[in-house]
């Protein structure tokens, strides 16, 4: 991916007070900088600026005594997942995060940060896993005080940012898995895209993400058997909130 050939890149910022790496002509005389042609110099002033955003990321521990439940709420697009963590929020008080709502606030804030989404973002790159990651923390830090605790929506995607968020923000108590057929998904997903106007709600886009869904979130789930709590997400929604309080009443009490 490319925020990897960033990180790999990015080594070369780390530590120097050149700028742009090296870049510019070393001091005994060799112009070091003239080999760099003018899309590879773009390349590595936009790797140093990624290098900024998530180098504090890089030696983040997780948040100390965290004394409050840390939940993974997943399932594929028309699961139901949205519906059920408003009902969690509801009943149990606690923070519902989702790595897109944190995103989308931090460009609309207009920090440097966001900015430098934003221009990620405008070229068509992945924000890179490691910002994600410091605006989950940050926002977790955040509402600590008063919360009873967090649901991580939709978060991880991939087997290897769940490995990063228990290793640099909080282990996870328990994965909720909202399960049900592609089917299913499809047909709901379906009636959705006749009020919605969304232009990723046609058959053949759904089936893509559902696939892109299934791939990762297999690879996901199986790292986590002794925290996974599978819901059938085919029922209605009181019978699919019945299953969810079962498991989440031991969490808090």
């Amino acid at each position: 991916m490319m925020f990897v050939t960033f990180r790999r890149i990015g080594q070369r910022c780390k530590g120097q007070s050149r700028v742009f790496g090296s870049v510019q002509s070393s001091q005994n005389g060799t112009q070091r900088g003239t080999n760099f042609r003018k899309n590879k110099l773009y390349i590595v002033q936009h790797t140093c600026r990624y290098h900024a955003l998530a180098v504090a990321v890089s030696h983040l521990a997780p948040i100390p005594d965290l004394k409050v439940p840390v939940i993974w709420v997943l399932g594929g697009p028309g699961s139901g997942k949205g519906t059920q963590c408003d009902r969690i929020v509801a009943k149990y008080g606690f923070t519902h995060l989702s790595s897109g709502d944190l995103l989308r606030a931090e460009v609309a804030s207009g920090s440097a940060r966001g900015k430098e989404l934003t221009a990620i973002m405008e070229r068509g790159e992945l924000v890179p896993v490691e910002v994600v990651l410091e605006l989950l923390k940050e926002a977790i830090i955040k509402a600590l005080p008063t919360s009873t605790g967090f649901l991580i929506d939709g978060y991880p995607r991939e087997k290897e940012q769940g490995i990063l968020f228990e290793k640099n923000v909080a282990p996870v108590n328990l994965v909720l898995y909202f399960e049900a057929s592609d089917e299913t998904l499809v047909k709901r997903l379906m009636g959705r895209a006749l009020t919605s106007g969304r232009v990723d709600d046609n058959e053949e886009t759904i089936k893509k993400r559902l696939h892109t869904f299934n791939t990762h979130n297999d690879q996901v789930i199986a790292q986590y058997p002794d925290k996974l709590k599978k819901i059938n997400a085919e029922r209605s929604p009181d019978e699919i909130f019945n299953d969810v309080t079962s498991y989440l009443d031991p969490l808090v009490k």
